[in-house]
C-alpha cells in the first residue's frame, strides 16, 4: 500500500468512527445536561396524591364509564369563567368521533343563567352543584380530567387572559385524545 492509500483508508476509517461516536456522546451530554424534558408527554398537571370521584362526593353511577371534563367553576361566573366553559365546550366538541366516550361535566356554586347555558351544548353536558367535599380540595377553578374508574389524572389550570384561551384547549385536547387513544375502557 502506498503512503496516500493509507492515509484515504485511516481517514475513511476515522470518519466511520466519528458518525458512530458523535451521536453517543451528544446523547450522553444531553442526558447529563438535562438539555430535555425527558418523560413529559402530558399538557396538564399530573396529580401526585390519589382523587377519585368519591372524594369528590360525586357519584360514579351517574357517568356511566366515561372518560370525565370536569371543570369546578368557581363561586361566580363571570365573563372569563364563562369564556372557560365555552373553551371546555368547544374542546368537548372537538373530539369528534371520540365524543360519545366522553362527558363534560360542570360543578356550579350557583346556578348557571340561560345566557351561558345557551353558549355550551348543554344537552350534553352533566351539571350539577359542586359538593362540600369538593369546595374543600379543589380551592380554584380547574378542568380535571378523570378516567372511567372514577380516578382523576390530569389537572389543567385555566389561564388569567382571554388569549391564553385558546391554548387552554388545544393542551387539553391533546392530553384526551393520547388517553383515548392508550384505553381500552370507557
Amino acid at each position: 500500500m502506498s503512503v496516500s492509500q493509507k492515509t484515504k483508508s485511516r481517514r475513511s476509517m476515522l470518519l466511520v468512527l466519528v458518525a458512530f461516536l458523535l451521536p453517543i456522546v451528544l446523547a450522553k451530554l444531553a442526558l447529563e445536561q438535562q438539555w430535555f424534558n425527558y418523560g413529559v408527554t402530558n399538557k396538564g398537571q399530573l396529580l401526585e396524591s390519589e382523587l377519585t370521584l368519591d372524594k369528590l362526593g360525586l357519584d360514579k353511577a351517574h357517568f356511566d364509564k366515561h372518560w370525565l371534563l370536569v371543570y369546578a367553576l368557581p363561586n361566580d361566573c363571570d365573563l372569563h369563567c364563562e369564556k372557560v366553559l365555552v373553551g371546555v365546550n368547544n374542546t368537548y366538541i372537538a373530539l369528534g368521533k371520540e365524543m360519545p366516550r366522553v362527558k363534560p361535566v360542570a360543578l356550579t356554586q350557583r346556578q348557571l343563567t340561560d345566557a351561558q347555558l345557551g353558549k355550551i351544548r348543554h344537552a350534553s353536558w352533566h351539571i350539577q352543584d359542586m359538593p362540600s367535599l369538593t369546595k374543600n380540595l379543589v380551592r380554584s377553578p380547574q378542568v380535571l380530567i378523570v378516567d372511567p374508574l372514577g380516578n382523576v389524572i390530569l389537572a389543567h389550570q385555566p389561564p388569567h387572559e382571554a388569549d391564553g384561551l385558546p391554548q387552554f384547549g388545544k393542551n387539553i385536547l391533546a392530553d384526551m385524545k393520547k388517553l383515548l387513544k392508550y384505553s381500552r375502557i370507557g
